[in-house]
């Protein structure tokens, strides 16, 4: 069973009910967002149906919340990895923090952030999902003192921020959160101007991966005519799996959320998962450097 919800909270609410109440699903994996799931939980949960999103990672989501489970890391453990890199690996005392104001996701990750960078924010700026001109708050970047940009937020704003500002010559580190993963960032920035960038990832295929993980990297390709998978498509595959494993010997929709619960290493294809007391994923992430448009280096990395 297949469903839509647009990346749209009462879009989520609705579909959500349709498929409890309608189709009577045991478990649902989705959605991918943190807004839309904070809307679809509800109803998950009075009709007694787990819900898994692959990739929500605002902090307290699942507080509280008994049939909520989170696949992916949350923003504050990568709001903290970002800082730790900029400050240990980049050797960036001064930075520019351009946020996405209209998303909780890049909003969390800035917070953390700011609480845990011990350098100097040069410039704190924001925009909103959709805008596509960025040349006025560039401009006024450009002409600050500072080692890297720290942009949370999502690939299509981000990739072109990273086109418009290469274009005005500004050649400093871009990092991000796992929002930049996607063909979008690429496709936006342009490969001649995606270089000197760093984000994080809770997927590669650019360091040794396990064999699980070898298979549904070739699997993948060969079906979406060589694409790579992103971070998003690898973490939902991993949900579906862990629903799976959760569903062995269940006889109702509350023992695969008591099996879930009970998650501790369970292999998947972006490495081992377990499940702490409050359901949130604990795994490994990846720091990933671009260059030209392409992954040139991965490493793992924790706060």
């Amino acid at each position: 069973m297949d469903k839509d919800n647009k990346s749209e909270t009462a879009e989520a609410a609705s579909v959500t009910t349709n498929l409890v109440t309608q189709s009577k699903v045991n478990a649902v994996v989705g959605p991918a967002t943190s807004g839309a799931t904070a809307a679809a939980v509800s109803n998950a949960t009075k009709a007694g149906v787990p819900l898994i999103s692959p990739s929500a990672t605002q902090d307290g989501l699942t507080k509280n919340q008994e049939y909520l489970f989170i696949g992916t890391f949350q923003d504050s453990f990568q709001g903290k990895i970002i800082s730790k890199y900029v400050t240990e690996t980049l050797k960036a005392k001064k930075v520019v923090l351009y946020t996405d104001n209209s998303s909780d996701y890049a909003k969390g990750v800035a917070k953390t952030f700011r609480n845990a960078y011990k350098g100097k924010i040069v410039a704190d700026e924001k925009f909103v999902a959709g805008d596509t001109d960025f040349q006025a708050a560039l401009t006024k970047m450009k002409g600050k003192d500072f080692d890297a940009i720290v942009i949370p937020g999502y690939y299509t704003e981000a990739g072109k921020i990273v086109n418009q500002a290469r274009g005005m010559g500004i050649d400093k580190p871009i990092v991000g959160g796992d929002g930049f993963n996607g063909e979008e960032f690429v496709q936006q920035a342009t490969p001649a101007k995606a270089s000197n960038i760093y984000y994080i990832s809770g997927f590669s295929s650019t360091v040794d991966v396990s064999a699980k993980a070898k298979k549904f990297l070739e699997a993948y390709k060969a079906k979406y005519n060589n694409e790579e998978p992103s971070t998003f498509a690898a973490l939902a595959y991993d949900s579906v799996y862990l629903v799976a494993n959760a569903a062995k010997g269940a006889k109702t929709s509350v023992d695969i959320k008591d099996n879930l619960a009970k998650t501790k290493n369970f292999e998947g294809v972006t490495g081992d998962t377990s499940f702490d007391k409050n359901h949130n994923t604990v795994k490994t992430a990846f720091m990933m450097t671009m260059n030209n448009g392409k992954v040139t280096a991965a490493e793992t990395v924790k706060p």
